[in-house]
């Protein structure tokens, strides 16, 4: 019996889904002057649906259990390192700030993390640039690290290309003082 649990307990860890990261990420948020930015874990659909409201989670596309254990275990990559972040930073959408909670505990709302979606393109502009200078004030901050947690639309927004659910982004600043990715933290589902 002790040998079957045995087994059964290695194919379960084996099973599981592994959390792996860009070597020198560790590293880059180690010194800090970066910020990490996260899509947020796993939610089932597309878009929220019709009518829904920000602030009452009943109305929007929620993070499912495998979700909620993907949160978790991007909260434990960085505590396994003893990497605590100076800031933690959400969209007011559930699935973020449920996301942000699970993997990091606090996290203060921040409404240009949001999705694009239902804002004015002149709102959702106004907010990649508060983003862009935000990204360049945590740059001037070495030893110090912020995590957000957002959306595809707002990553591709800010750095270009797309992220998986539960993927971060190690973002600093190219020569020209735009968004680089400095590297990338690619969880498995």
């Amino acid at each position: 019996m002790l040998q079957r649990r045995s087994l059964l307990g290695a194919g379960l860890a084996a099973a599981l889904p592994c959390w792996a990261a860009d070597p020198q990420a560790q590293e880059l948020i180690r010194a800090g002057g970066v910020v990490v930015a996260f899509r947020h874990a796993l939610a089932p659909g597309t878009f929220d649906p019709p009518g829904f409201r920000l602030g009452d989670c009943s109305t929007q596309r929620n993070l499912s259990e495998a979700g909620r254990a993907q949160a978790q275990r991007m909260g434990r990559w960085f505590q396994a390192r003893a990497l605590v972040p100076a800031q933690v930073r959400s969209s007011p959408w559930c699935r973020c700030i449920d996301t942000a909670r699970l993997a990091f505990g606090p996290a203060q709302v921040w409404p240009a993390l949001g999705s694009p979606a239902g804002t004015s393109e002149v709102t959702h502009k106004a907010h990649v640039r508060e983003l862009r200078q935000a990204l360049g004030a945590a740059t001037r901050q070495p030893g110090r690290f912020e995590v957000w947690v957002t959306h595809m639309f707002v990553l591709s927004a800010l750095a270009g290309g797309t992220t998986a659910v539960g993927e971060g982004l190690v973002l600093g600043l190219d020569a020209a003082g735009g968004p680089r990715v400095l590297a990338r933290l690619e969880p498995g589902l």
